[in-house]
């Protein structure tokens, strides 16, 4: 048995939700903000059998899509000067760990 924990941004979190839960899948989810953007995100956890690992990481493929917001950034000019600015960066899509479970009990 594995524990699949998927992180999704919450603007496909819905759509991955549904998807699962339409597969047959039992999911918990858990809301969870990002480090770096410090924005909102859903975390998955998903117990399944080793064969079906592969069908819920297509199935959160499918519905968790990348795109570029622009952020603020700041650069140092040296003399105490700062200058912001942004940049564009990549957002969504999702980020996965598979890990084995051993022990799982339902009460």
């Amino acid at each position: 048995m594995k524990l699949i924990l998927a992180i999704v941004s919450n603007e496909d979190s819905s759509k991955v939700s549904s998807s699962l839960t339409k597969a047959r899948f039992s999911v918990t989810k858990l809301a969870t903000t990002g480090g770096f953007l410090m924005s909102g995100n859903t975390t998955f956890l998903i117990g399944v059998s080793d064969e079906k690992v592969d069908e819920v990481i297509k199935i959160i493929g499918e519905h968790s899509k990348k795109r570029t917001q622009m952020v603020p950034s700041s650069a140092s000019y040296g003399v105490g000067m700062y200058s912001s600015y942004p940049i564009e960066v990549t957002i969504g899509g999702a980020t996965i760990f598979v890990v084995d479970v051993e022990r799982f009990e339902k009460l």
